[in-house]
């Protein structure tokens, strides 16, 4: 057992009453999510940087890396991800959310591992709205698990949700291991970690994202709406222009069939260009 199902659905009423009535938009946050062992043996486990199974995702908005492929965990967390995926604790999140028939992702589809390192960070969003690959999915929920050995809080970092009108950060919450965060996806759930990551070299931020859908006869399609702060200045329009642009690519995605491995390697092609006219 990775996660005590029964202690959950046992308390599903009270947690669904702090998860609705959370602001800035339904939420809760879980310590001690896992069980103790199970914890310890994921956070372990967790897969080195590796370029073969790693995809980069490095553009104005954004630097991290994620690793979609289960194949290439190990098997405690195979195992976490298996029962998060499950039939019963979908059932869970639908009772504790109060989004009905809620279904789970198996193509990890934007979620699975990530990982930032120094430096990186993920500016303030909503997600897209629809799967790529299946076009009557309303995605509804994020479930974000931290795996993080030690987080002190100088190495930033913190979860950030927004006001409606993005003019204010509402709450922080720390990446702090076996964390979890759960929480509804609309067009106006903004989130992110925007501040670069002050953790030493070799050190980084961890965690497994799942997102979970209903499906629906015609969801509004959006791709993901990045965000500029008030105090973003200049960046303003250097964040707009970049999500423009990863607009147009979600759109190339959705109707040509191109791969977050396609996605990944111009991103490291255009990383390297922007590396050189820096020097």
């Amino acid at each position: 057992m990775v996660v005590d199902l029964a202690r959950l659905e046992g308390s599903a009423a009270e947690l669904h009453e702090r998860y609705a009535s959370a602001q800035p938009f339904p939420h809760i946050v879980l310590d001690e999510f896992l069980c103790s062992d199970a914890a310890k043996l994921a956070t372990m486990e967790f897969p080195a940087e590796d370029p073969d199974t790693w995809l980069h995702f490095a553009h104005v908005n954004e630097r991290k890396f994620s690793n979609t492929d289960p194949q290439a965990w190990g098997p405690t967390l195979q195992t976490v991800l298996g029962e998060l995926n499950s039939p019963r604790f979908v059932t869970f999140l639908s009772e504790m959310t109060g989004i009905p028939d809620l279904m789970a992702d198996e193509s990890l589809e934007g979620g699975g591992l990530h990982r930032s390192v120094k430096g990186g960070y993920l500016n303030i969003h909503a997600d897209f709205t629809v799967h790529p690959r299946h076009r009557q999915w309303r995605r509804r929920v994020n479930l974000l698990l931290y795996l993080n050995e030690d987080w002190p809080e100088e190495y930033g970092g913190d979860l950030e949700f927004w006001s409606s009108d993005m003019k204010r950060c509402m709450t922080r919450t720390a990446p702090v291991g076996n964390r979890v965060v759960i929480f509804t996806t609309d067009a106006d759930s903004f989130h992110g970690h925007p501040e670069p990551l002050r953790c030493p070299e070799g050190v980084s931020r961890r965690s497994l994202a799942l997102y979970y859908f209903t499906e629906e006869e015609a969801p509004v399609e959006r791709s993901t709406d990045y965000r500029a702060r008030p105090g973003d200045g200049r960046r303003r329009l250097s964040i707009y222009l970049d999500k423009e642009a990863l607009r147009m690519f979600d759109r190339m995605k959705r109707h040509l069939g191109l791969s977050d491995e396609a996605g990944s390697a111009f991103l490291k092609r255009l990383e390297r260009i922007r590396s050189r006219l820096r020097k």
